[in-house]
């Protein structure tokens, strides 16, 4: 397996975001965690990349390097595309001076065509649309070709036709680069094309984990409040949350 968690454990001040949670991601496997805002989802994401440290519990992750597709594209504004992708090759200790300028720039366009966005390098971010935006966020986190991609919530604000295209994009890099994926996402679109297995979180805790369609079709009573997208169910939303 690529990704095991045991009985993880992470607070912030006084707020208990994860208690004792475990859970396995499988090689080559996409997992979908969803949940409410504030379940603790992206805290998973930051956890397993080593952004943040857990109180306790136990992360394993597989030999290989660990790519992360942030919610905003979060592109450098002030480089262009080519400057943006090839900025883990330069700058990152393990990578710097592997590669010659020419091999980087080979490694950009290979990858660049890879998300459907040849020739764009000399453009900066500001002249892209978000679809592409997110494209060229999904080159810059697989030019090290990584074995785990995590994305968090990546369709966040794009209209349904681009949000098919990143899905579309999440399933080819899975299969091309046979990476393990994580995805936090409330999209019910993503995780019918993409996810293996979905994990749900509230209160702390792992309220259920199964594949989309059990999800869907069977699953608890968290699950149908979340399909359903209904205010009625176990699951409560804060007054205070937007």
């Amino acid at each position: 397996m690529s990704i095991e968690v045991k009985n993880l454990k992470k607070s912030f001040k006084d707020k208990v975001v994860l208690d004792g949670i475990s859970f396995k991601v499988d090689d080559g496997e996409i997992l979908a965690v969803v949940g409410l805002s504030g379940a603790g989802k992206s805290t998973v994401l930051k956890l397993i990349c080593g952004l943040t440290k857990p109180d306790s519990g136990e992360i394993i992750v597989s030999e290989g390097d660990i790519a992360m597709v942030f919610q905003y594209s979060a592109l450098f504004d002030s480089l262009n595309v080519y400057e943006n992708i090839a900025f883990a090759l330069k700058e990152r200790k393990e990578f710097k001076n592997k590669y010659t300028e020419d091999e980087i720039k080979d490694i950009v366009a290979q990858k660049l065509k890879t998300v459907g966005l040849e020739g764009i390098e000399n453009k900066m971010p500001h002249e892209l649309s978000g679809g592409m935006q997110k494209r060229v966020s999904f080159a810059r986190a697989i030019v090290t070709n990584p074995s785990t991609i995590l994305y968090d919530e990546p369709t966040s604000g794009l209209d349904p036709v681009s949000s098919t295209v990143i899905e579309d994009y999440i399933v080819r890099l899975r299969d091309e680069l046979k990476a393990t994926s994580i995805i936090v996402t409330h999209q019910l679109s993503t995780i019918k094309r993409c996810a293996d297995k979905v994990l749900m979180l509230y209160n702390e805790k792992i309220v259920f984990c199964g594949t989309p369609q059990e999800m869907i079709e069977n699953g608890n009573d968290y699950t149908k409040q979340f399909v359903n997208a209904s205010i009625d169910g176990p699951m409560k939303v804060a007054v205070s949350d937007s």
